[in-house]
């Protein structure tokens, strides 16, 4: 539990890999508590503290159902409506909002550069906070989305694989597919393709990154994750081909991202409130996504994976063809046919971050869940 109790959860690339299985068992445990009608709460009060920074639908009602779950009470902290919006400083907003907090979830994915960054000095303050004796505990800070990873979804993903695999040994060799695909939007984050490429590289899949030129990620993640694969027994690939991509893949992703540098110019114009620019850059941006409209995953793609039955995976809520959107990430046919099999991979995430919340306060938290299992306190 090194890595894991009194320690934030910012990147699973600073976690050991016993570190994020016990996320994994833990997660299991907590929905083996669900299924069975036990009550898991260890906390009589306290309060989870949720910072969006960018609009949210399933992560915000994760944290919210996984701090339900535990026993705390959920505070959203609306930055429009709080004295951040007068220039209270990070430093202070941090300690104010903590007097009575176990644990801060933010997610601030829009400014490259800048949103895992903002988590560390929410840390550095809330570190200051405690030592000065301002705050009777140090409260604990999950990603739940920056610029760089996204760590709840890229483990509820994995715990996905893991369970409909039947293990995680079982996903060596297999070959997962993160490809970028079209979408009629602009500055949607990098950090899901990062985070997938990243945490899945450390099991000895084989995993091939496919986008058009010019949708590139952060260079010095996809050298994480050559490194992991060569670590690790997998391979690691680039293609710019989806077709060429997603032949014999066991598993697809195909997950629209803006390119790298149009989010290193949005990031300027948003610091800037150039809202000129930013109309101009998303234009740019939306003409230069209609060159790739056949970077859709449909039926005749689905065809050339293996057995032409390859697992669909997407973060939610995916650009459906002919549903949400004229023309988009996927097809209707395709989506309809795993559409289940995404909402029991979004299922996992409540479980994931209740695991990364136990493991921050508990220092052994598999003995606090055996006390739990011997109340048998029923949850109805």
């Amino acid at each position: 539990m090194n890595d894991l109790y009194q320690k934030d959860f910012l990147l699973t690339s600073e976690k050991s890999d016993k570190a994020l299985k016990t996320i994994l068992e833990l997660a299991l445990l907590l929905k083996s508590l669900r299924d069975q009608n036990i009550s898991p709460r260890v906390f009589d009060t306290g309060l989870a503290m949720s910072v969006f920074r960018d609009k949210s639908t399933r992560t915000r009602y994760s944290f919210a159902s996984a701090a339900n779950m535990l026993g705390l009470t959920v505070q959203d902290l609306d930055e429009q409506k709080s004295q951040i919006a007068h220039g209270e400083t990070v430093r202070e907003t941090a300690n104010m909002i903590s007097f009575l907090t176990d644990i801060i979830g933010i997610r601030d994915d829009m400014f490259l550069g800048e949103g895992n960054k903002y988590m560390r000095e929410v840390g550095e303050a809330l570190d200051e906070g405690y030592q000065q004796g301002v705050l009777p505990s140090r409260p604990g800070i999950i990603n739940l989305q920056c610029d760089r990873d996204h760590p709840t979804q890229s483990l509820a993903d994995l715990l996905h694989l893991e369970q409909y695999f039947g293990s995680l040994e079982a996903l060596k060799g297999k070959k997962i597919v993160m490809s970028w695909a079209y979408s009629p939007s602009y500055g949607k984050p990098l950090s899901v393709p990062q985070g997938i490429i990243a945490l899945m590289s450390r099991f000895g899949m084989n995993i091939e990154l496919a986008y058009p030129d010019g949708y590139e990620l952060i260079p010095e993640i996809v050298e994480i994750a050559k490194a992991n694969s060569e670590n690790n027994g997998g391979t690691f690939s680039i293609s710019h081909s989806m077709s060429d991509a997603v032949k014999e893949a066991d598993i697809v992703y195909p997950k629209s991202w803006a390119p790298l540098q149009v989010m290193k110019q949005r990031t300027e114009l948003l610091k800037a409130g150039d809202t000129k620019g930013l109309d101009d850059l998303e234009k740019t941006c939306l003409a230069q996504n209609a060159k790739h409209k056949n970077w859709e995953y449909d039926a005749r793609k689905m065809s050339l994976t293996k057995n032409g039955d390859a697992l669909y995976m997407h973060c939610l809520p995916a650009d459906i063809s002919g549903v949400s959107c004229e023309a988009g990430e996927v097809s209707a046919e395709v989506f309809e046919k795993y559409r289940i099999q995404t909402y029991k991979q979004a299922g996992y995430k409540p479980y994931i971050i209740a695991a990364m919340m136990l493991a921050n306060k508990f220092r052994d938290s598999v003995s606090v869940l055996s006390k739990i299992v011997d109340r048998n306190l029923p949850r109805l």
